[in-house]
């Protein structure tokens, strides 16, 4: 019954109920922003949505992660036009699905319109995790929207990245900001293949840009996913 009347652009907040078929919601996600445009046939209007907010307990080790997927999955979308994404990492409740701050979400959705839809020269992203290197046992990580550079939400050292060898076992790792990019590594793996960064339910991470924007979650390694 919308379909008839004009649209500007939408907000989404969903995917919690996803979270164990993480996997399928890579295309079921991408289908239905696309079907939405297609329905309303008004071209690719902005979609501006809000990856889950941490929940549930925290873990104690790297582990596997549907909810982390399914945050994944989400990022994904952001492979289609006029599409935003609000990190959301640092606004959850371990107890509440659905957590009380629900001004600081506003707020970054608003960027992302402000910034793309009504003119205003403002950073609107978090870091988005764009590719890596190697050498030795260190990896460097960079990233798009570090803007002014990358640094720590409590000007303590960070936390939350995790590191593999060839066996795909993670461990803890020790990470550094060199300005714009990550330095990870660990003595107890030579020769890193993969690193992961608040990659469960409820993470212990502090990564933003000058913005004070968080950081997605993200992996750099293309392991079989558990939600397959």
């Amino acid at each position: 019954p919308l379909i008839p009347y004009a649209i500007k652009g939408v907000i989404w907040y969903q995917g919690e109920s996803n979270a164990g078929r993480a996997f399928q919601y890579r295309e079921l996600f991408k289908t239905m922003i696309t079907d939405w445009r297609t329905q309303w046939n008004q071209g690719d209007f902005p979609f501006y949505f809000v990856q889950l907010a941490a929940h549930m307990q925290r873990n104690t080790e790297p582990v596997e992660d549907m909810w982390a997927e399914l945050r994944e999955a989400q990022m994904m979308a952001l492979q289609l036009p006029n599409t935003g994404m609000a990190v959301a990492i640092d606004l959850g409740d371990a107890n509440d699905i659905h957590p009380g701050n629900k001004q600081d979400v506003g707020k970054r959705l608003a960027l992302w319109a402000l910034n793309k839809n009504y003119g205003f020269d403002i950073q609107y992203s978090g870091p988005l995790y764009q590719s890596f290197t190697t050498d030795g046992n260190k990896m460097t990580l960079e990233f798009s929207h570090s803007y002014d550079g990358l640094k720590t939400s409590d000007g303590q050292k960070l936390t939350g990245f995790a590191i593999a060898g060839s066996d795909g076992k993670f461990i803890w790792a020790n990470a550094e900001i060199k300005g714009s990019k990550v330095v990870v590594w660990s003595p107890q793996i030579a020769e890193p293949v993969a690193v992961r960064y608040a990659w469960s339910a409820n993470p212990a991470c502090n990564l933003i840009n000058s913005a004070g924007l968080p950081a997605s979650p993200f992996r750099t390694d293309d392991f079989e996913p558990i939600t397959k």
